[in-house]
């Protein structure tokens, strides 16, 4: 059978108005599109719920039994629908986004007070974490979503570019190099680095860079954030590769920072779990985030 809503609504309205006429004008339709509907219901039923005169239309005992339960069911629904779209519509919850530290402190605070302002009623909960973790808690559920540094397409999960980052040269005043407007990626070949851990999102992507360049320089330290690695920097450990959006420097910092050349920029996606559509909440705080980190990002560089 392939009966529709449409076809039940305009049976419903004949019943209650008594008239093909009545009907149409209580559902705006004309009545050769009400007449039409009920005889496609009728045809799909294999039943006659209509007696049709030149002077009035009468229910059948069928059609009789029909209208009185299709009522309720068709109110129930109503109502089932009402309440699922005002739910949509009110934006009130909990949604949960994992992020790694260094994105947390320069993006999070601009997209929780945005939510703050646009969905007063929703708490925009972080999950701050490395990104191993991060794209972990995005696959299992944990989260609802994650924001990241691009993920090179784990399985599992869908993303969208929010924008990129370039990474940039972190050294102590006093280096030769710092003497430079920039430094080319070949200039830090036989130099000592301090590097992110593999438990960031940058790493491989620092590692990528360095090895499409020829350079083979020492990590002789690799720490799990920023501000650790700009303190070694800073005690004459080495010199580090950085993501821009791990500035600034910390306060009353000896460092400086140079541009390296050719740039190199990172990907800062959205992720969430392939074939899994987000709670109305969610997708909301989705759409936002991407407004904001769009426009904080579209500067960068």
């Amino acid at each position: 059978m392939n009966i529709t809503l449409r076809q039940l609504r305009a049976f419903l309205a004949v019943s209650q108005h008594r008239g093909f006429a009545r009907a149409g004008e209580h559902v705006g339709l004309t009545q050769p599109a009400i007449s039409r509907r009920i005889r496609e219901l009728e045809d799909n039923l294999g039943v006659r719920l209509l007696d049709r005169t030149t002077r009035e239309v009468a229910l059948t005992a069928t059609g009789q039994r029909l209208a009185g339960e299709l009522a309720r069911v068709l109110e129930t629904l109503d109502t089932l629908l009402a309440e699922t779209r005002q739910a949509g519509e009110q934006a009130r919850g909990t949604v949960r986004v994992a992020s790694s530290p260094t994105l947390s402190a320069s993006l999070m605070p601009a997209c929780l007070a945005d939510c703050g302002q646009q969905y007063p009623q929703v708490r925009l909960q972080i999950v701050d974490q490395v990104q191993r973790l991060n794209l972990d808690s995005v696959q299992s559920g944990e989260v609802d979503f994650g924001l990241v540094v691009d993920p090179q397409s784990p399985p599992g999960l869908d993303g969208v570019s929010v924008g990129s980052d370039p990474f940039v040269l972190v050294l102590p005043a006093s280096h030769p190099l710092a003497a430079q407007a920039s430094v080319g990626w070949a200039q830090l070949a036989a130099q000592p680095l301090v590097l992110l851990d593999g438990n960031s999102g940058s790493r491989a992507l620092i590692d990528q860079a360095l090895a499409q360049h020829g350079v083979s320089g020492e990590v002789v330290q690799a720490l799990g954030h920023s501000t650790a690695v700009f303190r070694v920097v800073e005690a004459g450990i080495g010199i580090s590769v950085s993501p821009q959006l791990a500035l600034p420097l910390p306060a009353g910092s000896t460092l400086v920072v140079r541009p390296l050349l050719p740039e190199v920029r990172r990907q800062v996606m959205l992720v969430r779990r392939s074939g899994r559509s987000l709670s109305p909440v969610a997708e909301k705080v989705w759409q936002l985030m991407q407004a904001t980190l769009g426009g904080l990002l579209s500067g960068n560089g």
